[in-house]
């Protein structure tokens, strides 16, 4: 497995990754649970795709994609969006409730957003655990190097089954509230330590 954390200022020396991660999204996010998310071209994406974010990108040496996660500062803006976990409490995303946090939003230059986090649907499930730890490890490592200490993140609301696992210190920020059918609840992922 290799690891590549893509920003728009690198995007051109890793070929079809990025829009292979994209397509990844796709394939899960709206063929395969079927959300009603904006696309072109076979490709999911939304208003938080920018030059402000980053995507840790875990894929073979072919550029075949396992699995992602996009982070985002909370200091972002781009026309009346910041980030979503923010935005979703500010009113502006429909399909997420507005009491998802505990207290305020953070807008802080070390703390990020990490949304997106998915593993492929084709990965095989005696390979999934692995490849999320790995993703988590990465993104926690990427996340460090972009001054981050913590990260927010909307997870399905299961992960204190798994969150030991993966060897990062979780907080739940917010109570556990129904998305599509799904338990989803707001985490601070925090980075102080690695924890193994």
């Amino acid at each position: 497995m290799l690891t590549t954390t893509l920003s728009f200022a690198n995007l051109h020396n890793h070929g079809e990754l990025f829009a292979n991660m994209l397509r990844a999204r796709h394939q899960l996010f709206i063929e395969h649970n079927h959300w009603d998310l904006p696309h072109a071209m076979g490709m999911e994406y939304d208003q938080y795709d920018t030059p402000a974010s980053r995507w840790v990108v875990v894929h073979d040496e072919d550029g075949k994609v396992l699995a992602g996660n996009r982070l985002t500062p909370t200091t972002a803006s781009c026309g009346i969006y910041s980030y979503m976990i923010r935005d979703a409490q500010r009113g502006l995303l429909a399909t997420i409730p507005e009491d998802l946090l505990y207290d305020e939003a953070p807008v802080a230059p070390d703390v990020w957003e990490s949304s997106r986090l998915f593993v492929s649907h084709d990965v095989p499930a005696n390979r999934r655990r692995s490849v999320h730890a790995w993703l988590v490890k990465e993104l926690a490592n990427s996340a460090r190097g972009l001054g981050a200490t913590s990260c927010l993140t909307l997870l399905n609301a299961n992960w204190p089954r798994w969150a030991g696992r993966v060897g990062v210190d979780m907080t739940a920020m917010g109570p556990v509230m129904e998305i599509e059918g799904v338990n989803n609840q707001v985490v601070a992922m925090r980075f102080g330590e690695t924890r193994h």
